[in-house]
């Protein structure tokens, strides 16, 4: 067993790690103030590759597979968990799902602007009451012979302020639960889509989220993506591949928390010498140390199972539940170790701690995670 990355891999994590210091880091802290990633960045992303990752070479992707998601993930949410939300909603929901249930035409159109950047992926499940009970959704799309018309309501949606296309799952079968929903490609500017405007978020406030309403909006009977009332089915998929990159989110963001309490505590002195000197102090970096690691072993592995094409659905939920709550932990032990500074925005980790209780409810709460596990166990 190798835990060390292959040539190809660690090459990622160094560009990875390059472009978001670069071009990431300087801005982090203005992006959160102001709620919003330059669309200049969109476009440096599509032209480094980092909008194709799972997209095959064919449709202009680099095809990076759950691992190599999950690598540059961790890296960007080091130093902004909003440009790293943008990219796994771009990537890992709105693109997943259209390799999974896309037909070829339908890749043919979508998949090479989405690589390039020419414009943003949304993917709309959850709805103002329903967020977890996904089964309960109440938007419909009705067949009215030469379109399908969409009607009803989104909540929460990633990227949705400037996406380009959206795949959103509606009920196409009253009674038919979760067998009675389907997944749909409604692109901006169909009339009865309407973009509510942005979340003022607590955190993760750069990535753009808000709410759709579709009223009577009409699109083409070809824009049904995979077969009729299995939209559930593959929406379930494609979460269990988002899990995974949430959680190299989550060990972005407690990576980027020990990191920089790390530097400061060897900075700060107080009872003349550094406060790394002081065993409480020692003793919270190296709980932090544990739990990075521990987390990032978990995802990866995760990943390897995925890549290998192995059911990991099990495993997502382990790594995205250790992670998302060690995350959080990890950045309120950093904001700890740095006292009353930590308090401020002077220093990074109030943002990072912000953006990470994102981690433990987006793409399936803590909850949500607890039961999928528990399942597993009793072998359902």
């Amino acid at each position: 067993m190798n835990f060390d990355l292959p040539d190809d891999l660690a090459a990622l994590k160094d560009l990875a790690a390059k472009f978001a210091a670069e071009h990431v880091a300087p801005y982090a802290r203005a992006w959160d103030r102001d709620a919003d990633i330059p669309r200049e960045l969109i476009r440096k992303l599509g032209e480094t590759g980092f909008l194709g990752i799972f997209t095959p070479e064919q449709y202009g992707g680099t095809a990076l597979g759950d691992l190599g998601a999950a690598i540059i993930m961790e890296e960007f949410a080091r130093h902004c968990g909003a440009t790293a939300l943008m990219l796994d909603a771009h990537n890992s929901l709105c693109t997943a799902h259209l390799l999974i249930g896309a037909n070829d035409d339908q890749k043919a159109k979508h998949l090479p602007p989405l690589a390039r950047g020419d414009y943003l992926g949304a993917w709309a499940l959850t709805e103002p009451g329903c967020g977890s009970d996904s089964v309960a959704m109440t938007t419909t799309a009705e067949d009215r012979g030469d379109a399908w018309v969409l009607n009803g309501a989104k909540q929460f949606i990633t990227n949705g302020h400037y996406a380009g296309v959206f795949v959103v799952m509606a009920r196409t079968k009253p009674e038919g639960g979760k067998n009675g929903i389907s997944a749909f490609i409604v692109e901006r500017g169909t009339p009865g889509l309407i973009i509510g405007p942005k979340e003022d978020k607590m955190g993760m406030r750069a990535s753009d989220t808000v709410g759709l309403t579709f009223d009577n909006c009409r699109i083409p009977k070809e824009n049904l993506c995979g077969p009729l009332h299995g939209g559930f089915r593959d929406a379930m998929k494609t979460l269990e591949r988002g899990r995974i990159t949430i959680s190299g989110i989550s060990v972005g963001l407690a990576r980027g928390a020990f990191e920089e309490a790390l530097a400061y505590s060897k900075q700060r002195h107080a009872f003349g010498k550094p406060i790394f000197d002081h065993q409480s102090i020692q003793f919270m970096l190296a709980d932090m140390a544990v739990d990075i690691e521990a987390g990032r072993l978990l995802t990866h592995k995760a990943a390897m199972m995925s890549d290998a094409g192995e059911d990991c659905n099990a495993d997502a939920s382990i790594a995205k539940l250790f992670t998302s709550e060690m995350a959080t932990k990890a950045c309120l032990a950093s904001i700890q170790i740095h006292g009353g500074y930590g308090y401020t925005k002077e220093v990074p980790v109030e943002r990072l701690m912000r953006d990470a209780k994102l981690c433990e409810i987006g793409e399936g709460s803590s909850q949500i995670q607890r039961v999928i596990i528990a399942k597993t166990l009793l072998g359902g």
